[in-house]
């Protein structure tokens, strides 16, 4: 029987190494695992709706969606972390003078305005002591824009683009960019994505759990020990991006795969705040369990 994960993203991109590593090697048909790797169809919904709707067995998602599902009482838990920090920015180009949060005030901001991303934008704006109302707000809905957009006039500023990924696409030079990721200006601590499946999953097959949680360790840490593995596996995930803009984009997000040495660990620590700084938007209800969000359990023992 097939088991289906659904990556986090439109298309195949760099944080998704480790699963690349373990299915180009092998590894998972090694394990006993028949694995296909997919992304979600925008029409039909994120990796998370595939999750609850049982069209896939495992799935990456931002961890607001999962705590935000888990408030509605869907049966769905965390069993690792893929990263441990934020990876959104506020991109703009040194043409706006923009150098800080603040600054934001009377100019165009992009965004896809959900709300938690316009939570996160009042919160960065407020934090540098701005006025969040004087903004002009944006609706570019999925669309990224990069920092050609912004350069061309087109906005003055964006949100949302990651500083491993959108923030390196595009043709303007990089010392023509301004790149500010949100948690050095502000923001809560948060894992960005998490690995997760269905409870019913985790109660009525834990072996699958445990043996692909084990797999994707060893695919994700073999991605940071041999990189040239990686940029082998994208040649057959995503060909369609340069060599150049992968290896950049791999140096950038490794290092956010790991926390003392350890693959996978959801941290209370990046949990509990996120979780509250989401109830005080509104986003999370009051007395919100986060705990149960999430299980170490199936971790890899031993693995420094």
């Amino acid at each position: 029987m097939t088991q289906r994960v659904v990556l986090e993203y439109l298309h195949p991109w760099t944080n998704s190494a480790g699963f690349f590593v373990a299915s180009h090697q092998g590894w998972f048909t090694d394990g006993g695992l028949d694995v296909e790797l997919s992304v979600a169809d925008p029409s039909r919904g994120d990796s998370l709706a595939y999750l609850s709707r049982h069209e896939a067995d495992f799935a990456v998602f931002p961890s607001n969606r999962l705590l935000v599902r888990r408030s509605r009482h869907q049966p769905l838990k965390a069993v690792a972390s893929i990263n441990h920090r934020a990876m959104e920015t506020i991109l703009t180009t040194r043409r706006t003078g923009i150098t800080r949060p603040r600054e934001l005030e009377g100019r165009r901001l992009a965004l896809n305005p959900t709300p938690r991303g316009l939570a996160m934008v009042q919160h960065l704006i407020e934090a540098d002591g701005g006025d969040f109302s004087r903004v002009e707000l944006v609706n570019s809905g999925a669309r990224e824009l990069l920092a050609d957009d912004v350069q061309a006039g087109e906005v003055d500023a964006t949100f949302g683009n990651y500083w491993a990924w959108d923030a390196l696409l595009g043709h303007l030079p990089v010392e023509e960019r301004v790149v500010l990721p949100v948690d050095t200006i502000g923001a809560p601590p948060y894992h960005s994505y998490l690995l997760g499946t269905q409870t019913s999953t985790i109660e009525r097959n834990p072996v699958l759990v445990r043996t692909l949680v084990g797999i994707v360790e060893r695919g994700y840490r073999a991605a940071r020990d041999e990189p040239a593995l990686a940029l082998e596996a994208f040649e057959r995930y995503v060909p369609y991006f340069s060599r150049e803009l992968l290896r950049t984009s791999l140096d950038l997000i490794t290092p956010t795969w790991f926390h003392d040495g350890a693959w996978g660990h959801v941290r209370a620590e990046l949990v509990k705040p996120y979780a509250e700084w989401l109830g005080s938007y509104g986003i999370l209800p009051e007395n919100f369990d986060w705990e149960a969000s999430y299980t170490n359990e199936f971790l890899p023992v031993g693995v420094g």
